[in-house]
């Protein structure tokens, strides 16, 4: 993965906007993963989704812990992608209490698709979601990659964790500064 660009793909995201009336004052925006991910160094970790166990209790809560340490370290966002809509996406975010890290709704999985990482787990329920995997983008170009071991798809229950944590990346930034 590492030296590869990464895909320009449409995010279909919901905005906050006091102009619009009612209980729900946000409006649809497409942002582009070239935009978010192409200048500077970014942080982006992929999950298989939001309100399961690992990426609820686990990676999500521990990158915005250690947001403000891989800040110092060069990032200058940390992104999590997931496979789900806006609107699960927000409401994820909120349960957790994020305020640092970027949720990034690839509800489609247009974005993980081109990332080779969508993964079919229909058994559990899921559809397709993305495997756990993080990234440091540099200026569009992937040059740090961290996979979970064993990418699975149908039949499989593993869901490894560790390989993509924060601590990994934060050694990562630090060892190779811009």
């Amino acid at each position: 993965m590492l030296s590869r660009e990464v895909p320009d793909v449409t995010l279909k995201t919901r905005v906050r906007d006091e102009s619009v009336e009612g209980p729900n004052p946000f409006r649809w925006e497409d942002r582009q993963t070239g935009d978010l991910f192409g200048q500077g160094r970014i942080v982006v970790f992929a999950l298989p989704g939001a309100f399961t166990p690992t990426c609820s209790t686990e990676q999500c809560p521990a990158f915005e812990r250690q947001y403000d340490a891989l800040r110092a370290a060069g990032a200058q966002e940390v992104y999590c992608l997931s496979v789900n809509d806006a609107f699960v996406m927000f409401q994820w975010g909120k349960n957790l209490g994020l305020e640092k890290v970027k949720l990034a709704p690839d509800g489609s999985g247009a974005f993980t698709r081109r990332m080779g990482m969508l993964i079919n787990k229909d058994h559990l329920g899921f559809g397709q979601r993305s495997w756990r995997y993080a990234m440091v983008v540099d200026d569009g170009v992937i040059t740090g990659w961290f996979e979970e071991p064993g990418i699975n798809d149908e039949g499989a229950d593993e869901d490894p964790y560790g390989e993509s944590a924060p601590d990994k990346v934060l050694a990562w930034l630090q060892a190779n500064p811009r």
